[in-house]
């Protein structure tokens, strides 16, 4: 289906019934659809920050304004978490939408708690907070306004050029050391990314939002994740190339994963569109995870082991030092943070 990475609809796990399709031709009735259309439902959370406890990430705390992402990618890690509200990690992930409404109000409540621990704030630690259904809802910014309201430090990871409709708060939060984005760049060819991401930011215009950013002296980085050898690791040279010259001040990259259902999606993915790399692709994923497609091992899952790993490790670090010559440590501020919004610290000053 055009738009779409995924065309299945993986067992959920959780539920005891599932809905499949047999002997297509002896239905009369039945039609197939060319074309699923998105479904939004809004709901409304009594939480928005995620406490991570993973060894493997740098940050803390994470908020996803969205639950399920439009942009299809077909290998995206968070496909599995649809199903812990009853949808399925294929088609569903793609093309049913949570927009959690309320998340600007329930972001001011939690900052406002006394016990409040001061830690960059990572937007997008699940799925894109930039995805097309942004442009209405806007809930990405509404999170921005608050932590720009409390000085409250934020990281942002997306693929889509949207982001750039924000410089106004993002230049603000920049002014405090308060900001970071990081731009998610798998390659440069656009006739894969057409197929493997097929509702994000083309390339170029991604290349031109940290151009963007970077004009505006906003600390922005490049994330070639993730890395799926056999497909994209040649691209490697050219990705960190342009992120440098169009003002990506740091790079990091991870090696893809097929956890859980994320499989059985990529896997159909790579029959439909690259019947002849399938045995190839999925030999090279297996020899970076111990044998398996999936991996959970702890410092391992994200960058892989083995010779092919190795050499992907090798080649960013090459491009790295080539293209990245001044090292740049960017480190947010966590000073002006005392659960208070500039407003609220004025009306106290009048009385």
């Amino acid at each position: 289906m055009k738009g779409r990475a995924s065309v299945n609809s993986p067992d959920n796990k959780f539920l005891k019934e599932k809905f499949q399709k047999e002997i297509l031709w002896a239905i009369d009735e039945f039609e197939e659809k060319e074309r699923v259309e998105t479904k939004v439902i809004e709901v409304f959370p009594k939480t928005i920050i995620n406490e991570v406890k993973s060894m493997d990430l740098s940050f803390m705390y994470s908020m996803n304004p969205y639950q399920g992402c439009e942009h299809g990618c077909a290998y995206c890690y968070a496909r599995p978490t649809h199903e812990y509200w009853g949808y399925n990690a294929g088609i569903d992930f793609e093309s049913v939408i949570l927009v959690k409404k309320n998340a600007a109000e329930i972001l001011d409540k939690e900052l406002r708690k006394p016990n409040r621990v001061v830690s960059p704030i990572v937007i997008s630690g699940n799925t894109d907070c930039y995805q097309p259904i942004e442009k209405q809802y806007q809930i990405t910014r509404s999170l921005l306004q608050v932590c720009l309201d409390f000085k409250h430090p934020v990281s942002i990871i997306t693929k889509n050029a949207l982001v750039v409709r924000d410089l106004d708060l993002l230049i603000s939060l920049s002014a405090y050391n308060l900001v970071k984005v990081m731009i998610s760049i798998t390659g440069v060819d656009e006739k894969m990314r057409m197929v493997l991401e097929p509702r994000t930011s083309t390339y170029s215009n991604r290349f031109k939002a940290l151009k963007i950013l970077a004009e505006h002296n906003i600390p922005c980085g490049v994330m070639v994740a993730p890395i799926i050898p056999g497909l994209n690791d040649k691209e490697i040279p050219a990705v960190l190339k342009l992120s440098s010259e169009n003002g990506a001040r740091f790079a990091g990259m991870t090696i893809v994963r097929l956890n859980d259902n994320v499989e059985p999606v990529f896997v159909s993915w790579l029959e439909r569109n690259f019947p002849d790399k399938k045995d190839k692709v999925l030999s090279l994923i297996r020899s970076c995870h111990n044998g398996n497609l999936s991996d959970n091992r702890t410092g391992k899952r994200f960058s892989g082991d083995g010779n092919i790993a190795s050499a992907i490790h090798q080649l960013f670090r090459v491009c790295y030092q080539k293209y990245f010559r001044d090292e740049y440590l960017f480190e947010h501020n966590c000073t002006l943070f005392n659960g208070q919004k500039s407003g609220d610290l004025i009306q106290g000053s009048l009385f």
